[in-house]
């Protein structure tokens, strides 16, 4: 029988404590090649991005869970193709940058980031569970930095408290739930002495990636730390949607707390309208909102991963009446250089002349409507 890891599932219920213990999880990630070897048949492709992502690339990180559902044989398994580097990373291509979001530009503080008047989005760790093979951060994401201290943290939180035309603070990473429990209380209720921040959104890939850290204790930790907490995590395909993970966003939500999701378009994992139906179907099961289908940011060395705009288009208007205005999210663009978001989407309007517009039906029926006399 070969070490850990290999197969984790089967491992697993030789020691359900040790599975269930995030710590355990974190403790146990897999960052090497050696390690993927052991749980996965690589192939060349694979092996070639593994050996750069450790030399000088994004590094590798994937929790024993989240391995476990990767299927060991198949390249194109959804769950392996986000978490397995790939030699195509190595190559760049027009439109690439290292910084997307243009975030070191509108850095207003340290770890403090401010694209909108209303918002900005405090970087509180570079640690994640899993790095993502798309993550819009991979320029400093596991680069060694770990959790920002409280000290390092107080510049921001004092330029937070002299604008006060700022009410909602991202908190990001990384992923803040690899923080202990502790730490994330003491940054939420450090937020919560500033008057005019009036909800905290948590941003945390936890319940995909490591759902076991969504304990009881953390849910009551987040209620009483600060009024008003949004969680926002980010499930790419169904087949994520394990009863782990739901049980994790049920946790959540019995806590009282709101969960949306961010959902990544990417090429050849979920670029298709079955497999986003099955997706935000089982996001509302979970009681979780599809909040946003974002194009992918063009993070450099992630062509590969990514869609032409025009498909992200052609998927929300195959969705739209097919799914539940409570399970369809807006498609997104979130403009290189830190411009701010776009919404994009399907045009239903065909025409618009003397007070009647013809618009277009989910069905393809051609309707008009008539706008009310000028008073």
């Amino acid at each position: 029988m070969r070490p850990l890891p290999v197969n984790f599932r089967e491992a697993s219920l030789l020691d359900q404590a040790h599975w269930k213990d995030w710590r355990w999880q974190a403790q146990h990630a897999v960052t090497d090649l050696d390690g993927l070897e052991r749980a996965l048949q690589l192939t060349q492709v694979e092996r070639l991005g593994a050996t750069r992502a450790m030399a000088a690339g994004l590094p590798i990180s994937v929790t024993p869970y989240y391995l476990s559902l990767c299927d060991p044989g198949d390249r194109d398994c959804p769950i392996r193709m986000q978490c397995i580097p790939q030699a195509d990373e190595a190559i760049v291509v027009k439109g690439d940058l290292a910084d997307p979001l243009g975030e070191e530009a509108h850095e207003v503080a340290p770890h403090l980031i401010q694209r909108y008047p209303d918002r900005v989005l405090l970087i509180a760790t570079d640690r994640c569970g899993v790095y993502c093979r798309f993550c819009t951060r991979s320029r400093i994401v596991g680069d060694g930095g770990g959790t920002r201290s409280m000290g390092a943290l107080e510049p921001a939180f004092e330029w937070l408290a002299t604008h006060r035309e700022v009410h909602d603070v991202i908190l990001s990473g990384g992923d803040p739930c690899m923080m202990s429990t502790e730490r994330i209380t003491r940054l939420l209720s450090r937020l919560r002495e500033i008057e005019h921040v009036d909800y905290v959104r948590l941003a945390t890939r936890a319940p995909v990636t490591l759902p076991q850290r969504i304990t009881d204790e953390l849910c009551r930790a987040l209620r009483r730390s600060h009024p008003c907490i949004w969680v926002m995590t980010h499930f790419n395909h169904p087949k994520e949607l394990t009863t782990e993970a739901q049980e994790a966003c049920g946790r959540l939500t019995d806590a009282g707390l709101p969960v949306m999701n961010q959902s990544v378009l990417l090429r050849g994992i979920n670029d298709d309208a079955d497999t986003l139906e099955r997706l935000f179907r089982g996001l509302v099961r979970a009681r979780v909102r599809p909040y946003y289908l974002l194009q992918m940011d063009p993070v450099r060395g992630t062509g590969h991963l990514r869609t032409p705009l025009q498909r992200g288009v052609e998927l929300m208007k195959a969705l739209q009446g097919r799914v539940s205005g409570i399970a369809l999210p807006k498609l997104i663009v979130d403009t290189p250089g830190g411009l701010g978001k776009v919404p994009v989407g399907p045009n239903y309007v065909v025409s618009h002349d003397e007070g009647v517009t013809v618009l277009e039906t989910f069905r393809g029926d051609l309707v008009q409507y008539h706008d009310p006399p000028e008073p």
